[in-house]
């Protein structure tokens, strides 16, 4: 039987690579990272073409495999201008919204290698001298990053190395309380990268060879749609998206459950895998919410979308202030890997 310390591994797993810069477009480290981490488990781990992970967790049946997908790039944000001030305006990456983003400090990755820190600020950003700073909207336009360096000009903040097409990458914040909460920007998806290396932990440690072969995909560009489009192995016959579960109103899940996905904003999930995977909890005793996401799309839609035929589901810890500064708790995490564990009879 899965016990809980396969959850504490997941979140020293997820704990590490929330240290790794990850947004979509600048994953490589992340994935060299992740590759190791499924390699030291004893498992086949390659990167892909495309950047990913592809990951054999071993199993018998190849004409009826499982991929658990999760991904392993997060929000950012590039430079889209240098300012004459020396400032720098920003593009998003993925759904980084302005209004989490002010006050944050940030890394500016160059091309070159370095890294020069900064803050992400509204323009005018002192309350004694910006008397519309509360009533100013919060864009892309609106906010810049304020680099901890001596430059009052475009000039002096292209002697740094700096330029257009830079990488900026914000600070997670990562902390465990001792009530067991996990909080963190990026939990979204990188909790989920950590589960399924707890899930791997597991099948390592139980030598368990499930009845069906297993892959795992990490994927890199989930947070821009086509994360999951390629690197479906031969004989895949379901995918499971291992994301983020919603936590808010209207819905069910707290972040101590495990929640199961029954439609977001791509549609309904497989009828079949989603009731596969509610029996599973209700057969390991996980703690589950069955919800419809209103604003949502996962790693397995742009599986299908790109025209495998497969069926697909979607789990996930519940995960409460999602694309901001996100929470989580350890029960959610074991919940989780419950579910995977019943799904798979393992």
């Amino acid at each position: 039987m899965l016990n809980k310390s396969y959850a504490d591994y997941a979140w020293e797993q997820t704990a590490a690579l929330l240290d790794i810069d990850s947004p979509s477009g600048y994953t490589a480290c992340a994935a060299a990272w992740v590759k190791e981490a499924f390699a030291a488990l004893g498992f086949d781990a390659r990167i892909t073409t495309k950047g990913g992970v592809l990951v054999d967790l071993g199993g018998r049946d190849t004409a009826d495999a499982l991929l658990l997908e999760a991904h392993a790039d997060t929000l950012g944000a590039m430079v889209a201008q240098i300012k004459g001030n020396g400032r720098l305006k920003l593009t998003s990456l993925g759904g980084m919204n302005p209004n989490n983003a002010e006050a944050e400090n940030v890394r500016v990755h160059t091309r070159d290698g370095k890294v020069i820190v900064g803050t992400c600020q509204l323009c005018n950003a002192s309350v004694h001298v910006n008397g519309e700073y509360s009533s100013a909207k919060r864009s892309w336009d609106s906010v810049e990053i304020v680099l901890d360096e001596d430059v009052s000009s475009a000039g002096d903040t292209r002697a740094l190395g700096v330029e257009v097409g830079d990488i900026v990458c914000f600070e997670p914040r990562t902390r465990r309380t001792e009530s067991g909460y996990l909080k963190s920007r990026f939990l979204d998806d990188k909790l989920s990268v950590g589960i399924l290396l707890g899930f791997a932990r597991y099948l390592h440690d139980t030598q368990i060879i499930p009845e069906r072969r297993v892959y795992a995909h990490i994927t890199v560009y989930e947070e821009v749609g086509h994360g999951g489009s390629a690197s479906v192995p031969a004989g895949v016959t379901e995918a499971i998206s291992v994301d983020m579960g919603c936590v808010g109103d209207g819905l069910q899940c707290t972040e101590k459950q495990v929640s199961i996905c029954a439609k977001d904003s791509g549609g309904p999930y497989s009828y079949d895998v989603t009731t596969k995977l509610i029996r599973a909890a209700k057969e390991t005793g996980a703690d589950y919410a069955v919800d419809v996401y209103p604003f949502y799309g996962s790693d397995v839609e742009a599986t299908l979308r790109s025209g495998v035929d497969i069926r697909h589901g979607l789990i996930g810890a519940g995960v409460y202030a999602s694309h901001g500064y996100e929470r989580s708790h350890i029960d959610g995490v074991y919940n989780t890997l419950l579910v995977l564990c019943g799904y798979l009879n393992v």
